[in-house]
């Protein structure tokens, strides 16, 4: 159960533009995924670490967080993104 961290299609950007937005500030907490997530960063930088790995990404990243995955947010830039459960 890994976070994955890509560069979107052409595709994926056209349909995340339609989706709703989340931001936060400069912060620090746990999370977990009662559902799959996927997201585009449109600002910020966030470290998430999960079962003993940690995990970057930023501006333009297309990030999927897997249905169950407990983890910590450390957000170092705020934060917006589009986003949908699946």
């Amino acid at each position: 159960m890994d976070i994955i961290v890509k560069k979107p299609t052409e595709q994926e950007i056209s349909e995340m533009k339609s989706c709703p937005t989340w931001g936060c500030e400069v912060s620090e907490f746990d999370w977990s995924y009662n559902s799959e997530e996927h997201c585009i960063l449109t600002q910020g930088q966030v470290t998430v670490s999960y079962d003993g790995k940690e995990v970057s990404f930023g501006v333009g990243d297309y990030v999927i967080f897997p249905k169950g995955l407990k983890c910590f947010w450390k957000v170092t830039k705020a934060v917006e993104k589009h986003y949908k459960f699946i």
